[in-house]
């Protein structure tokens, strides 16, 4: 993977972060938000984030680059499948707030937003 795209994705999950906090300074004091559910989803898209970001770098392009491109797909359905069996255990053994988590889990997308309005901003484009 290349310094830049490393870089980029880090920086995303920075203003994943500060949106996260951001949001959950603002809205528990308010009792609008579970903070553990609003936690839960964000510390949930970010590590999906991440081992999907450098999980394809570190083992799925190495994999591609042998010929071994059925293996790489195995191991990211295996993945996918582990997540969804996670969220659901999450959902129906721990009873989290649906919409707090839901809040956290969008923090991403608004966090890559975010990032690429900064870079054209910054780039000038």
């Amino acid at each position: 993977m290349e310094a830049a795209a490393k870089k980029i994705i880090l920086r995303i999950e920075l203003w994943h972060v500060i949106l996260l906090l951001g949001l959950l300074a603002i809205l528990w004091p308010a009792k609008l938000i579970n903070p553990t559910a609003l936690l839960a989803g964000g510390i949930f898209m970010g590590v999906n984030f991440l081992l999907l970001s450098f999980g394809v770098a570190w083992v799925l392009t190495p994999l591609a680059g042998k010929g071994r491109v059925k293996l790489g797909i195995g191991l990211l359905i295996a993945k996918i499948l582990i997540f969804l069996g996670l969220l659901i255990t999450l959902f129906f053994q721990f009873e989290l707030d649906a919409i707090s988590f839901a809040l956290g889990f969008s923090t991403l997308i608004v966090a890559v937003f975010l990032e690429s309005v900064r870079r054209a901003v910054h780039v000038g484009v």
